[in-house]
């Protein structure tokens, strides 16, 4: 074996020009796969960072007013949630659980002596940590609870940037802030990617509705769903919980004014197969580059092969067997498409870190409003273990041909081959 080795590098030497012509069409193939894919990953990636901070399987409603006359009713009708929302769609609906009115109010700045900060006073459930993904790390406090609830308590849960400008490096815990000329004691401080100018501040909701909304009902009633595992499975729930509360606050069930509805679950899955749509192109230019690369090693073998035929003959004269033919020339094809494989796989990992290193930190959102289409466009382990296992493939196929012609080849004609 050792022979063998050393036989196709004086072989490869002897033709260097041709070898590197030969490799160079491995390793683009190799490279354009992993760029490829570590792009398709940076888009992904991106997609999931703007759900980062919600659960990806909530529905948001929204009170509007009806466009519509109903049943003798006029249109321009505003439609109120209140508190029997809840009951109501957790019975009507088996996949709805963990539904969680708020109340938002907009315009005061949170005060803390001489200091404040904009921001959006929220009254919530406990179970709107769940619907968020509300973050509170250690030593920062603690969300909303019953207690809090029952007893409607004047406690406040503050964003960390709030928290930032309010009391500077300070722990803000137990200080007691002003909104609107009512003081609130701080509990807790959470962290999310919200870089909104006015980040939301919470409160227990049964506080927010005796201060700021006793009777104008719930700004926006969130939940949670289960078992809605397809796009048809949520456009059908979407048109069932429509006619369930058109029935109840009497409007169309196609007025969509009445009540907006957002179903970011729908929205999750439409990203996701815009995605599988991406990375299955993605494959299919990558492996075609990769497929021209394994061609035209093959074809460049062929060549050599022919250019051999006397060798082999000789070799066959002597006792050479039809496998030790075979292993040589697979071997030789295997070690070009191996070492400049490895070559392109490499290069194609810098490009994606330096693709990381320059878009990645470039992309994080200014605003709230901002949509994040690509960051981190790093390979994953399991590509590059994908990516060998295809160049050990691609280099048996690419000398598959050429060994097998060069095994046919007859002694005495080849010593006649000129």
């Amino acid at each position: 074996m050792f022979d063998d080795f050393q036989e196709i590098f004086s072989t490869l030497r002897k033709n260097k020009l041709r070898t590197f012509l030969t490799g160079f069409s491995m390793a683009w193939g190799i490279f354009m796969l992993i760029v490829l894919l570590g792009a398709g990953n940076g888009i992904r990636n991106g997609i999931l960072f703007n759900f980062a901070d919600m659960a990806t399987n909530f529905v948001k409603l929204w009170p509007g007013r009806t466009a519509q006359p109903y049943e003798g009713l006029q249109a321009g009708r505003r439609v109120k949630l209140d508190s029997t929302e809840r009951p109501f769609l957790e019975e009507q609906f088996n996949q709805v659980y963990n539904v969680s009115p708020l109340i938002s109010r907009r315009g005061p700045n949170f005060y803390h002596g001489d200091d404040y900060a904009p921001g959006v006073l929220q009254g919530v459930l406990p179970g709107y940590q769940n619907v968020e993904a509300v973050e509170i790390r250690a030593g920062n406090g603690r969300f909303i609870n019953e207690a809090d609830i029952q007893q409607a308590r004047k406690v406040i849960v503050l964003h960390s940037r709030t928290a930032g400008l309010l009391f500077k490096d300070k722990n803000p815990l137990g200080a007691y802030i002003n909104y609107d000329k009512v003081m609130y004691k701080v509990v807790g401080v959470y962290h999310d990617s919200n870089m909104s100018q006015n980040p939301n501040s919470c409160i227990p909701l049964t506080t927010a509705q005796l201060i700021y909304n006793p009777e104008n009902g719930y700004s926006q009633v969130a939940m949670l769903l289960d078992g809605l595992e397809t796009k048809a499975q949520n456009e059908s729930f979407e048109t069932d919980i429509r006619a369930a509360l058109g029935r109840k606050h009497r409007f169309d069930k196609e007025d969509r004014s009445a009540v907006y509805l957002y179903n970011v679950a729908r929205e999750f899955l439409q990203f996701k197969g815009i995605f599988n749509g991406i990375t299955l192109f993605v494959w299919i230019i990558g492996l075609g580059t990769l497929i021209a690369g394994v061609v035209g090693i093959s074809n460049i073998m062929l060549i050599t092969v022919k250019e051999r035929t006397k060798e082999f003959g000789i070799r066959k004269a002597i006792g050479a067997t039809p496998g030790t033919i075979l292993r040589l020339v697979m071997t030789e094809c295997l070690m070009i498409t191996a070492f400049f494989g490895y070559i392109g796989m490499l290069a194609g990992i810098g490009v994606t870190e330096l693709l990381n290193h320059f878009m990645g930190p470039a992309q994080a959102p200014t605003s709230q409003e901002d949509l994040v289409l690509f960051t981190n466009p790093t390979v994953e382990p399991y590509i590059i273990l994908t990516a060998t296992l295809v160049l050990i493939i691609a280099g048996l196929l690419a000398g598959y041909l050429p060994a097998r012609r060069a095994v046919q080849v007859k002694p005495i004609e080849a010593l006649r081959y000129e």
